[in-house]
């Protein structure tokens, strides 16, 4: 679905990303995981057209993306969630939501997406009508992967989650990962907690330096002692 070949990102002098080459298959939870600086959230980035590739190919669904604008990417069913949550203080919950259903045309389509995400966060049901900044962390963490499930993704990039949530939302985050996928649409993941998103992977992929150093299924890169030493604690 997904193919990042060969990609480098640059700010100013600073090579953020270099020559990284990765794949997202249809149906698949895929983790990127590394310390901070390590490039992850500038690859999410680049695929959503919030930052210039300097070289290499991005392809979505055999299209390349490069210089497509962003807006023409949401439309084309890929997603981004930011680092932050970044909900809109003064709007209501409902109000959130609709700001991500922009590519949705009809009355009876917007109120079945509205649905869908009720079903996924039936607390979000509950406060609809609640301004969105009053929400605590975990709620406005669901509220962001709401809106962006509002716009029907085929493939939605979630930029560190759990970040600054209790380890009750950080369960329950995961949780909501792994339903999502199972409700078809393929997740391309960025996290700090590289155990609990390499728990949930299908493949995963370590990015060091702006580089990816080793790649491998959920399971193998939880097993791998360089792995475990480096992000998990040993």
């Amino acid at each position: 679905m997904l193919k990042v070949d060969n990609l480098s990102v640059n700010y100013g002098a600073i090579k953020a990303v270099r020559g990284v080459s990765f794949s997202v298959n249809s149906g698949e939870i895929v983790t990127l995981i590394g310390a901070n600086g390590a490039g992850k959230s500038t690859i999410l980035r680049t695929i959503s057209g919030l930052e210039k590739v300097a070289d290499g190919i991005i392809s979505f669904e055999h299209q390349i993306l490069n210089r497509m604008p962003s807006e023409r990417r949401v439309r084309s069913g890929i997603v981004h969630v930011p680092e932050g949550r970044r909900v809109f203080p003064g709007m209501s919950v409902q109000e959130n939501l609709q700001l991500g259903a922009f590519t949705i045309s009809g009355k009876s389509q917007n109120n079945a997406a509205y649905e869908a995400v009720y079903e996924h966060f039936p607390i979000l049901k509950d406060r609809r009508n609640q301004d969105a900044a009053t929400l605590s962390g975990g709620e406005q963490q669901m509220l962001a992967i709401g809106r962006a499930l509002m716009a029907k993704p085929k493939i939605i990039l979630l930029d560190e989650p759990s970040m600054g949530l209790a380890p009750l939302y950080i369960q329950k985050i995961f949780d909501i990962i792994q339903n999502i996928r199972d409700t078809g649409v393929t997740v391309l993941v960025i996290e700090q907690n590289a155990n609990q998103a390499l728990k949930i992977a299908d493949r995963g992929y370590v990015i060091e330096g702006g580089k990816i150093t080793a790649t491998g299924t959920g399971e193998e890169l939880l097993a791998s002692a360089d792995v475990r030493q480096a992000y998990l604690g040993g």
